[in-house]
């Protein structure tokens, strides 16, 4: 598994670059999403998620954890009310670095 501030560098990649499956091939198959009080489950629901998600920009300020189980703390701006915030980011992976689940908290 590559080393967590390169996975959490490829997460910002994917979630701002323009290719959707890029992104959803970081997950697993049945991968839990938990963002702003709404629970998804599986890549159907996790697909739909992202594409009502606004583009937003990244500024990583710190990352700690294990591959298995890291956290990233982010400044998040855009063309979203309240912009900028920060956002926490939790990640839990397979052993072949899927995110099996990712919690998103203020």
């Amino acid at each position: 598994m590559q080393d967590i501030r390169a996975f959490v560098e490829e997460y910002v990649a994917a979630a701002t670059g323009p290719d959707r499956e890029r992104y959803l091939g970081l997950f697993r198959d049945d991968a839990a999403v938990h963002d702003d009080g709404r629970s998804l489950r599986g890549l159907a629901q996790v697909r739909r998620w992202r594409e009502e998600t606004p583009n937003v920009d990244y500024d990583l300020l710190e990352v700690t954890g294990t591959p298995a189980d890291c956290r990233a703390v982010a400044q998040i701006s855009g063309d979203f009310p309240g912009s900028p915030v920060t956002l926490r980011f939790a990640f839990e992976r397979d052993a072949r670095g899927k995110i099996t689940v990712l919690t998103i908290t203020p």
